[in-house]
């Protein structure tokens, strides 16, 4: 398994994803686990489970990643596994039957929201993965019509939803989240990183709309990402009283949890994903989302949702009025319900169905 995404400085969904499924897929004692990373310093596994092996290849991430994509070289190190599964766009060389996770093509539907030299190399892995996996797993059932509509043989495709976790977050350590950032009104939480895809205007400009009317204040927690979102969101926050936009940044995981579990509503009006794992995380904690229709968000969200077009500033509003008002209570029993269908372990056992189904393709 390639976990070198943990090892990124902003892992993301994806870290979480490997951190997850490796530690369900360990669990399970009929897998034996090899995790693969790129060079560099031992230390930090970065919530790897520790009696998972760990081997490193002889070249740095960007040598391995650009190696792996336009050489086919090197293999990954040490005893030929039975199964390789890439759980990202980086893509080893097929030593074995190959699985490959593709979370989103979110680079096909628009590509300004890219780098141009991070949409070449999702696109040589594409081309890798279309010619070279014996099985393709997929978080959501529209990111499998991406990936079809993309080339990928359709019969080689496996739907395997992720799981959610959630930490315990008491009445308590609420409280002192909010205390330690100021937070004196209930908030709308917004989190991810800042990048265009994320489509924070169209937040910041619904919430422009609540500002005068309702005691709601806007709380972003992630980091800054690319493509100029980071200077657009300051721009745009400049408008509002300095007072109701709380920008947090990054922030621990205990926290992040304390953060979901404090707010009123989790507004993720996010133009594509290929799962938008924060909207289970957030009805993790009983919280209402309002996300976006026509999405994976809208697949996985159930009734524990307000869906909302994402590029209509007064319809964001709306629904995060309606969420934070009278349907409050009942979005949040449904969200608390949708997500016990959403567990690693469930997860694992299609992963492992894609193993055996890469096994016998191969064979």
């Amino acid at each position: 398994m390639v976990v070198e995404q943990l090892w990124q400085p902003v892992p993301g969904g994806s870290g979480t994803y490997i951190r997850e499924i490796a530690a369900a897929l360990a669990a399970r004692g009929d897998v034996a686990l090899r995790a693969v990373r790129a060079s560099g310093p031992d230390g930090d596994r970065h919530g790897l489970p520790v009696d998972v092996p760990l081997q490193a290849s002889h070249l740095p991430r960007a040598a391995l990643y650009e190696a792996w994509t336009r050489l086919r070289a090197p293999r990954v190190p040490g005893p030929r596994p039975q199964v390789l599964h890439a759980t990202t766009w980086a893509v080893p060389p097929r030593s074995a039957p190959l699985v490959v996770t593709v979370h989103d093509i979110a680079f096909r539907r628009n590509a300004d929201h890219f780098t141009p030299r991070g949409v070449a190399f999702f696109e040589r892995a594409l081309a890798v993965t279309r010619r070279d996996a014996d099985a393709v797993v997929v978080p959501s059932i529209a990111t499998r019509d991406d990936a079809v509509a993309a080339g990928i043989d359709p019969d080689r495709v496996h739907v395997a939803p992720h799981g959610v976790t959630a930490l315990p977050v008491d009445d308590a350590a609420a409280a002192s989240f909010r205390s330690r950032h100021g937070l004196t009104r209930p908030y709308v939480m917004w989190c991810g990183a800042i990048e265009p895809r994320k489509n924070l205007g169209v937040l910041l400009d619904a919430f422009a709309r609540l500002v005068g009317d309702t005691d709601l204040d806007l709380v972003l927690v992630g980091p800054d990402g690319w493509g100029g979102a980071a200077d657009e969101l300051r721009a745009r926050r400049a408008a509002l009283p300095a007072d109701r936009v709380h920008v947090l940044g990054s922030v621990p995981w205990p926290e992040l949890h304390e953060a979901y579990a404090a707010a009123r509503v989790f507004c993720f009006p996010s133009l594509w994903e290929g799962f938008g794992m924060p909207v289970l995380e957030a009805q993790a904690h009983g919280v209402p989302v309002v996300t976006s229709l026509g999405t994976s968000m809208a697949e996985v969200a159930g009734d524990g949702a307000v869906l909302v077009d994402p590029l209509d500033a007064d319809d964001v509003a709306a629904g995060i009025r309606a969420a934070a008002g009278e349907r409050h209570d009942d979005l949040a029993a449904a969200a608390r319900a949708n997500i016990v269908g959403y567990t690693w372990e469930r997860s694992a056992e299609q992963h492992m169905a894609a193993y055996r189904a890469a096994l016998g393709r191969a064979s």
